[in-house]
């Protein structure tokens, strides 16, 4: 089957697994705590991450969007309780967005407060642990100036674990270091959280546990090698015990290094449409990439749509 006949049924939909929205009600109260908080973010406005109708008249027939917010975090202007209440907001906004637009947003990932631990355990017992429509959190690779493995944010990781839904992790800067670029500093970023994932051996202690990292695992599958040999092969297992997106801008290269390390079984087609490739996103060249790749039309198919399938099996959906 050719890839451009994918998705002739429901079944059978492209699946992107990390599509951005930046949704209205959401951007709004947030510019009323943080007039500015979109001043060193030009990319955030980018207008179809808002103007939901026009993005939806921007994506191809036969796909379908995971969508989640863009790294907007109300920890980072408002006290705890503003935060709790701006997040759980904001997943009230996405799971609207799901049940209005359910051919186009099958699910949507959450937000929690990562300034006050317990209103985000409560947000995903009572918002996601048992909703369609909220298919996992997502975590950034930092949160208010601390690794995402700092001792505080362990519960979620347990939590989403017991609860056998993902974890989306989405890279974000160290803001002690003077030279971040897009370029380059994000992926560096993505690769020292797993790396301090893999350390606190929490692929041990929670063996349900599921992590979605956007970027196709940044750079650790360029350094495959170096992990094997400096860490030991424990550790390079449980690299692999990752899933990640497709979202490399093209390269069908560094597509087939990344299937060939974390498996095709853990690869998951995501693109970070809208952003990337002006001016509605990188989704074609993307699609292309997996294309021009080694993989057989049933692996395409398997990163395309199926992977998704596999991995909601097992999670309790709303009665």
């Amino acid at each position: 089957m050719a890839i451009s006949q994918v998705g002739c049924n429901m079944q059978n939909e492209i699946i992107d697994v990390f599509a951005h929205v930046l949704p209205p009600k959401f951007l709004k109260q947030m510019l009323q705590i943080a007039p500015h908080a979109l001043d060193t973010a030009e990319w955030m406005k980018n207008p179809l991450l808002s103007d939901i109708p026009k993005r939806i008249a921007t994506i191809e027939p036969g796909h379908q969007e995971i969508i989640s917010n863009v790294n907007l975090n109300p920890e980072d202007f408002g006290s705890a309780s503003q935060a709790a209440d701006l997040c759980y907001q904001a997943n009230e906004e996405l799971a609207q967005l799901v049940q209005k637009y359910p051919q186009t947003f099958p699910a949507a990932v959450a937000m929690v407060p990562m300034n006050n631990i317990p209103a985000a355990l409560k947000i995903i017992d009572t918002q996601v642990a048992s909703s369609s429509k909220l298919a996992g959190i997502q975590l950034f690779t930092r949160a208010l100036n601390q690794s995402i493995t700092s001792p505080e944010y362990e519960p979620l990781f347990a939590k989403m674990a017991t609860l056998g839904k993902p974890i989306w992790l989405h890279p974000i800067f160290d803001e002690r270091k003077p030279d971040n670029n897009l370029t380059f500093s994000w992926e560096y970023e993505q690769t020292l959280a797993m790396d301090a994932i893999v350390a606190q051996g929490y692929f041990d202690r929670y063996p349900q546990l599921k992590i979605i990292v956007h970027h196709a695992g940044a750079m650790v599958p360029y350094f495959s090698e170096r992990i094997f040999h400096i860490q030991g092969p424990e550790k390079y297992q449980a690299f692999k015990k990752f899933y990640v997106d497709t979202a490399l801008l093209g390269n069908p290269s560094a597509i087939q290094l990344a299937v060939d390390f974390f498996g095709v079984d853990h690869v998951l087609f995501g693109t970070d449409t809208p952003l990337g490739i002006p001016p509605i996103g990188p989704t074609k060249v993307i699609q292309q990439a997996i294309a021009a790749t080694e993989l057989s039309q049933l692996q395409q198919q398997q990163i395309l749509f199926e992977n998704w399938h596999t991995i909601q099996k097992g999670v309790k959906k709303d009665e």
